[in-house]
Parts: C-alpha cells; sequence; structure tokens
C-alpha cells in the first residue's frame, strides 16, 4: 500500500480520501464556475427537468439554480447568487457544499474543464516517473 518514506499528505489523500490529485491555488472571483455547472444528485448529474423541479421543493440550494442548457452529460445550470458586478457570491457565507468542494477532481469525471481564468489548479499526486516504475514492477 505505501511505504515509511510517504509523508502523511500523501497517505490521507490518496488512501484515505481516495484523491489522484491536489488542489491548488483560490478563488480569483471569475464567475465561470457559476455559469456552467452540471449538478450530481444521487446517481449522476442530473439529466431532466422534472427531476430537477421535485429536487427544489427539497433543498434550497437548486432554487438559485437556473437551466441554461443541456447536452449529452445532462441539465446545464448557472446560479442566480453570482453577482456579476461585484464579482462576489451574495451568499457565500451560506453556499452550498458543492461550491465549498468546488473544484473538485470529480469535475474530470463529467468531461469539465477548469475556466482558463480560474485561480485553482490541479497537481497529480503521484508523479509520471512513480506511476512508470510502479506499473514496471507490476509486469515483472
Amino acid at each position: 500500500m505505501y511505504n515509511k518514506n510517504m509523508d502523511l499528505k500523501k497517505i490521507i489523500f490518496k488512501y484515505i480520501l481516495r484523491r489522484k490529485y491536489y488542489r491548488y491555488g483560490k478563488c480569483n472571483r471569475c464567475g465561470a464556475c457559476c455559469s456552467k455547472i452540471y449538478v450530481k444528485h444521487k446517481s449522476g448529474v442530473i439529466k431532466e427537468e422534472q427531476e430537477f423541479n421535485k429536487l427544489k421543493k427539497l433543498h434550497p440550494f437548486y432554487a438559485g439554480l437556473e437551466i441554461v442548457d443541456k447536452d449529452e452529460q445532462g441539465l446545464v445550470f448557472k446560479c442566480n447568487k453570482f453577482d456579476k458586478e461585484n464579482h462576489i457570491c451574495t451568499i457565500h457565507k451560506f453556499r452550498s457544499s458543492i461550491c465549498r468542494k468546488y473544484p473538485s477532481e470529480e469535475i474530470f469525471k463529467f468531461n469539465g474543464v477548469m475556466s482558463e481564468n480560474c485561480g485553482y489548479y490541479f497537481k497529480p499526486i503521484d508523479s509520471f516517473e512513480d506511476v512508470l516504475k510502479n506499473e514496471l514492477k507490476k509486469s515483472r
């Protein structure tokens, strides 16, 4: 699983949290993440407007979303809580967990990409060299 030389941060992220990347950076308030959102609920991304309408009745977070598109992934939303003039969330202190956790590496599972202007970025936990070395060990 892991060796004695592995640091605690790597152990926590890789084996406990099951992550493949470290997230770095900070929000630069561009608002891009508030304008094209896929929302995952239980088994996957919300695909139908009827499902979304049911969810709006269950949780206040969904009431702040507006459907702007639909593609092969599912419904695409924008958040009505982003103030474009001041570049800030109007409910920042009370924002939902989806917003607090953004961006997570799960974005890549849905073919998502980070905005060019996003202040966050990801780096793999394991370097290419480490992955290659492990794969070569397995093949022997």
